[in-house]
């Protein structure tokens, strides 16, 4: 049975994330005081002791995110064995890490640098999102180009493909509150807004893909280890080249996850590990796919049973 690899995005984050690791493992100490130094302040501070709204803000926490699946990753490293990664959004810089494609220094100040430059433009910009529960995916879709042509250029657009029935819709943050109602129309039996601080995966988010752009053209990509499944197409991917532009295109384009699940299986995966905070990935999976083994690490202790 083949297997892969899952990195977390946002909305795993929670405040105490790395602390059990950071106070059990001295290598991974070490890599977090590294991590500080890249980034030129305490960080790990905010990890462990919040609070939690500073730990939301999107330029806090995709740092946040990297840092501990990395972490993880490293200490299970010559205890996994895996064919394929895929990271959720953010999570895509922790999979290009695992695979070999970006270092360690290179992956953080990237991500670092996105999170502060979609947080940026979300303060310039106003966007929002909306979780979109229970509806057909492509009647979704539909309504979001729909809103989008009858905008006078406001913007609606499917961002998130997580799980069937479940898509994250991103725009102008007041006609998307104003239409939000509109999308029990085609079925939604939930619209739920989220807690984030711009519409990520969206043409709003214009301005932050330029100067990210400038910054990933800036950097070494080596071709990958192994397939890593790209959020933009869903299709695996080695050459570093494709690899790159995928990058540059993913802040500004959908996450197919569901798609990149469905093809993962298609391609004999049916074993995956979510890397990283929570549980979400796991949960996406089992609502998208069957028959599969599914689990994750997480914690200190999900770790020590691994390796010891």
């Amino acid at each position: 049975m083949k297997s892969a690899l899952l990195f977390s995005g946002q909305g795993s984050q929670y405040v105490g994330m790395l602390k059990d690791i950071f106070e059990n493992s001295t290598s991974a100490k070490k890599q977090i005081e590294k991590g500080n130094e890249i980034l030129g302040f305490d960080f790990s501070q905010i990890l462990f002791d919040g609070p939690v709204d500073k730990l939301k803000e999107t330029r806090f926490t995709q740092p946040a995110l990297f840092l501990h699946s990395a972490v993880v990753f490293d200490l299970l490293r010559s205890n996994l064995s895996f064919d394929a990664v895929a990271g959720h959004s953010v999570g895509e810089y922790a999979a290009l890490y695992s695979a070999g494609v970006l270092s360690f220094e290179d992956a953080l100040r990237l991500v670092s640098l996105r999170g502060k430059l979609m947080f940026e433009a979300g303060e310039k910009v106003p966007g929002t999102m909306f979780a979109i529960i229970g509806a057909d995916d492509d009647k979704v879709n539909q309504l979001c180009n729909d809103l989008t042509e009858s905008g006078n250029g406001e913007v609606v657009v499917a961002a998130n493909f997580n799980s069937v029935g479940q898509v994250v819709v991103s725009g102008s943050a007041d006609y998307l509150r104003a239409n939000a109602n509109s999308f029990k129309t085609v079925g939604a039996k939930m619209v739920a807004e989220l807690q984030v601080s711009g519409a990520f995966h969206s043409p709003l988010m214009q301005p932050a893909k330029e100067e990210l752009e400038k910054a990933i053209n800036g950097i070494n990509f080596n071709n990958a280890n192994v397939p890593v499944y790209a959020n933009i197409c869903a299709k695996p991917l080695v050459d570093s080249n494709e690899i790159k532009s995928a990058l540059i295109l993913q802040l500004t384009s959908p996450v197919y996850w569901t798609q990149t699940m469905i093809e993962m299986q298609k391609n004999d995966i049916n074993s995956f590990i979510e890397i990283g905070p929570g549980k979400v990935l796991q949960g996406l999976a089992k609502r998208t796919l069957k028959e599969i083994e599914i689990s994750g690490f997480d914690k200190f202790d999900d770790i020590e049973k691994k390796i010891s």
